[in-house]
C-alpha cells in the first residue's frame, strides 16, 4: 500500500469511528427530546392549553390553503408507504448490498412500528383541560411526520454518495411540507410532529449504527470541490430556511406567552407558531442526521474502507 492509500485508509477510519460517535450522541439526544417533549406539551396543564388553543387557531386558515395542506397530508397512505418501501429496498439491492437494502426498509417499517406502540400502547394523554372530542385522545408522535422523516433519512442512506445532493432536494422539500401540513389541517399538534422527528433520528441512527458494524460504510475523502457547490449550497438555503422558522416560531410564541390564550388573536398567533416550528423541527432533524453523514456513503463487505 502506497503512503497516499495508506492516509485515505486512516483518514476513512477517522472519519468512521467520529460519526458513530456523532450517532451515538444524536440517538440518545433524541430520544432524551422526545421524552421532554411529552412531558412539557402533554403532562402539563400548561402545554395542553396552548396546543388546544393553537388547534383552534387552524380554525382561521384559509380554505384554500387548508385544501392544498390535506391534499399533500394525503399523499402518506399505507399504499404509498408500502411503495417507498419497496422502492428504497430495490435500490439498495441494485447496489447489490442486502443489507442496505434491509437497514432502508427497516427505517421506514421500523419508525411506523414505534410509532404506533407509542401512541397508542405506551403514552397516554391525561384530561388536564376541559377538551372533547378527537381532541382528547393522545396523538402522540404523529405517524404522518415520522412516515415522511423516515423516508427521508432512508433515502439518504441507501442512495450512492454522488447522488444524494439530488434525491435529497426532492425528499426533503417534502417531508419537511409534511409536519407543517399535519398541524394546518389539525390533525396533529406541535409536540406530536417534533416527537415523529425523534422517533426517525432514533431508527435512522440505530440502521446507520447497524451498517457500520457489519463494515457497510466507508468514507469519500477529498471530493472535488466543484461538484459539491450545488449541494453546499442547498444546505446552507435549508439551513437559514429552518432559521428562520425557528425565529418566526418563537416570536408568534413569546406574543402568545403575553396574552390571553383563549382569544381568537392569541390563537392565531399559536397556530402560526405551531406551524413555524413544526416546520423547523423537521428542517433541524434532516440536516443533523445528513451532517452526521458527511462524505459517508456504504459499501459492500469487502469494498475499500475509502475512496476518493
Amino acid at each position: 500500500m502506497t503512503r497516499s492509500q495508506t492516509r485515505v485508509a486512516l483518514d476513512g477510519d477517522h472519519r468512521l469511528r467520529r460519526a458513530r460517535h456523532q450517532w451515538t450522541a444524536v440517538l440518545i439526544a433524541a430520544v432524551l427530546f422526545g421524552i421532554a417533549v411529552y412531558l412539557l406539551a402533554v403532562q402539563t396543564t400548561t402545554g395542553q392549553r396552548l396546543e388546544d388553543a393553537a388547534l383552534r387557531g387552524a380554525d382561521q386558515v384559509d380554505p384554500e390553503l387548508h385544501r392544498a395542506a390535506l391534499h399533500a397530508f394525503h399523499t402518506i397512505t399505507l399504499t404509498s408507504q408500502l411503495v417507498a418501501t419497496v422502492i428504497v429496498g430495490v435500490i439498495g439491492l441494485l447496489r447489490r448490498q442486502v443489507w442496505l437494502a434491509v437497514a432502508g426498509v427497516g427505517i421506514i417499517l421500523g419508525g411506523q412500528a414505534i410509532t404506533q406502540l407509542l401512541k397508542f400502547h405506551v403514552l397516554s394523554r391525561p384530561d388536564l383541560v376541559a377538551v372533547g372530542g378527537k381532541y382528547a385522545e393522545n396523538t402522540l408522535p404523529s405517524g404522518h411526520t415520522t412516515a415522511a422523516m423516515c423516508l427521508l433519512f432512508a433515502t439518504l442512506i441507501v442512495m450512492p454518495y454522488r447522488f444524494r445532493g439530488v434525491a435529497m432536494f426532492v425528499t426533503l422539500t417534502w417531508a419537511v411540507g409534511i409536519g407543517a401540513y399535519t398541524v394546518i389541517i389539525q390533525a396533529h399538534r406541535l409536540s406530536d410532529t417534533l416527537a415523529g422527528n425523534a422517533v426517525a433520528l432514533v431508527v435512522a441512527c440505530t440502521a446507520a449504527q447497524l451498517l457500520a458494524w457489519t463494515g457497510r460504510i466507508r468514507a469519500v475523502v477529498s471530493p472535488s470541490p466543484g461538484r459539491y457547490t450545488l449541494r453546499t449550497v442547498f444546505v446552507v438555503v435549508v439551513g437559514v430556511m429552518g432559521a428562520a422558522s425557528l425565529a418566526l416560531g418563537a416570536v408568534q410564541m413569546l406574543h402568545a406567552a403575553a396574552a390571553y390564550v383563549n382569544d381568537e388573536p392569541t390563537a392565531w398567533r399559536l397556530f402560526l407558531s405551531s406551524q413555524w416550528l413544526a416546520a423547523a423541527g423537521s428542517i433541524g432533524a434532516a440536516l443533523l442526521f445528513w451532517w452526521t453523514w458527511y462524505r459517508l456513503e456504504t459499501k459492500r463487505r469487502h469494498d475499500p474502507v475509502a475512496m476518493r
